[in-house]
């Protein structure tokens, strides 16, 4: 074999196993997502998660080490999954009632699917335990991620930053707000709907007059 021959197929191998292990990685994952879907988060186990990856538990541990590892990476997943849905929204080119409609209906498709439901179960089984540590890291990401965000897509609004903020906080808390309802089934699709569009209006209400010429 010769030596770019041997060069090549290290190459390969080395792709091969960086892919085996994102899959690996990603069943893992999606097994969470669909067990706390399905069964809720306290029969979510270990058991539960391994059995729906199809892998061993032995192999999960590989990849995250033990059961919280599992649950933090489904949270940064979420949250990257939050993230992409948005990037698309662009300032240039886009009136700004167009952009706040983009912004709002991306974000509850992730507030309103199964991929949210489990993240808040896990931050709430966090939340109610000694390790609080991921739930505040979480969410400090998140916030962090809502503001560049924001300031992407609302990078014509001169509007103070405390001002921002807290429209920032008024719409996640409208859109966890009506996921959970949606959680304990009293969801009524034309409530959301008309609460959708409030938050629509309030927001460009608050941007309008702030918009550049």
């Amino acid at each position: 074999m010769t030596q770019a021959v041997r060069k090549h197929s290290d190459r390969v191998q080395r792709r091969s196993h960086a892919e085996r292990t994102a899959e690996t990685r990603r069943k893992i994952i999606d097994a969470v997502v669909d067990s706390i879907s399905d069964v809720g988060f306290q029969n979510t186990t270990a058991a539960e998660i391994v059995r729906r990856a199809g892998v061993t538990w032995g192999a999960a541990q590989h990849h995250f080490g033990d059961k919280d590892g599992i649950l933090i990476a489904v949270l940064e997943d979420s949250f990257g999954h939050f993230a992409r849905r948005l990037d698309d929204i662009n300032q240039k080119g886009t009136s700004l009632e167009k952009r706040i409609d983009l912004f709002i209906d991306r974000a509850w498709e992730h507030f309103g699917g199964a991929e949210y439901r489990s993240t808040f179960e896990i931050l709430l089984n966090f939340a109610g335990s000694d390790q609080s540590q991921p739930e505040s890291v979480w969410q400090s990401e998140m916030s962090q991620a809502w503001q560049r965000i924001w300031t992407r897509i609302f990078s014509d609004v001169q509007i103070k930053r405390q001002r921002a903020r807290l429209l920032q906080q008024y719409t996640v808390s409208v859109l966890t707000g009506l996921a959970s309802t949606q959680m304990l089934g009293k969801a009524n699709t034309q409530d959301n709907l008309d609460q959708l569009k409030l938050v629509k209006d309030t927001l460009y209400r608050e941007l309008r007059d702030q918009s550049k010429k």
